[in-house]
C-alpha cells in the first residue's frame, strides 16, 4: 500500500520541521489502491459485516455537538456515521498499514529501536455531518502514561479539504507541554491567551497524504460540509520504556511493533500460496 517514493523518503526535512513546529507533511505515501482497500474495510467494519469483539466504536451525537457525545454506547448497529473506530490493529489489513516500512523508519528515528503502539484510530466524518472537535492535545491523565507520547501519524483516506473538516494545528504549541495536567480539551482562557482561532493553520490533505503530529500540538477539526465522507487514520506510537500508570484495573500492555515476526509469517504464506 506504500507508494514507491515513500519507501525511501528522506526524513531529515520532515523531522526537523516536526521538531520545530509540532507537525510536518510527508506527502502522498498511501497508494490510491491502498486507500480504496482501507476505506472498503472501514465501511465493512461500520456496517458490521466484519466484527472484532474488542474493537471500540463511538457514534456521532444526534445533534452533531461534541458535548453531546455518548461515551459508553459502543456498537449501536450498522451505520456509516460512527465518529471513531479504535483498535484497528485487530484487523490484519489495518495492521499492515500501521507497520509499513516508512512508519517503521520514522518510529525508530524518533523513538528508538523498540516501538510499541498506543492506539490506532479511524476518524470518520459522514457526508454533510460529522462533528467539530475542539482544540485539544493527545496526552494527559486520561492517557495514563508515565511519560509524554510524542509521535503520531495522521493519514487521509479521502480528500480532506477545509470544507470537509481537515486537520488544523497551532504551530509550535507542543513546545510548552500540556496546557493542563488533565490534557485533552484546551481551556478557553488558554485559547484566548494564544489567540488560537486567529493563528490556526488548516492542513488540507489529499487522499493518501500523511502528516506527522506531535501529541502536544494543539489541533482540532471542523464538520464535514461536503457530500463525501472524510475518513482518516491516526496512529500513536510509544517508546519501549513507556508504561501504563493505571491501577484500578490491570495496567495496559502495549503491542510491540516492527518485530519482523508477522512479516516473516506473511511472506512465508505468500510463498506457499
Amino acid at each position: 500500500m506504500l507508494t514507491s517514493s515513500a519507501r525511501d523518503l528522506d526524513l531529515s526535512g520532515p523531522l526537523a520541521e516536526f521538531a520545530e513546529h509540532g507537525y510536518a507533511r510527508l506527502g502522498q505515501v498511501l497508494t490510491p489502491e491502498g486507500a480504496s482497500r482501507l476505506t472498503t474495510r472501514a465501511s465493512a467494519l461500520m456496517q458490521g459485516e466484519l466484527r472484532y469483539p474488542k474493537m471500540f466504536f463511538q457514534h456521532d451525537s444526534p445533534s452533531g455537538r461534541y458535548e453531546d457525545l455518548a461515551f459508553n454506547d459502543g456498537w449501536v448497529g450498522p451505520s456509516q456515521a460512527y465518529r471513531k473506530l479504535e483498535r484497528l490493529e485487530l484487523d490484519p489489513l489495518f495492521l499492515a498499514w500501521i507497520e509499513n516500512p516508512l512508519f517503521e523508519r520514522l518510529a525508530h528515528e524518533v523513538l528508538g529501536q523498540e516501538v510499541r503502539l498506543y492506539r490506532s484510530v479511524l476518524w470518520n466524518k459522514a457526508p454533510g455531518g460529522g462533528m467539530a472537535v475542539p482544540w485539544h492535545q493527545d496526552d494527559g491523565r486520561f492517557w495514563g502514561l508515565d511519560r509524554p507520547p510524542v509521535l503520531q501519524v495522521w493519514t487521509a483516506l479521502d480528500d480532506a479539504p477545509l470544507a470537509a473538516g481537515c486537520l488544523e494545528v497551532l504551530p509550535g504549541s507542543h513546545l510548552s507541554g500540556l496546557a493542563t495536567r488533565e490534557g485533552g480539551t484546551i481551556p478557553s482562557d488558554r485559547l484566548d491567551d494564544a489567540e488560537a482561532d486567529v493563528s490556526a493553520l488548516p492542513l488540507p490533505a489529499r487522499r493518501g497524504e500523511s502528516i506527522l503530529v506531535h501529541n502536544h500540538t494543539w489541533h482540532r477539526t471542523g464538520r464535514n460540509h461536503t457530500a463525501s465522507p472524510r475518513r482518516a487514520l491516526s496512529i500513536s506510537f510509544l517508546s519501549a520504556e513507556a508504561s501504563c500508570l493505571r491501577r484500578r484495573r490491570a495496567p495496559r500492555q502495549f503491542m510491540r511493533l516492527f518485530t519482523g515476526e508477522r512479516r516473516a509469517v506473511e511472506e512465508a504464506g505468500s510463498a506457499q500460496s
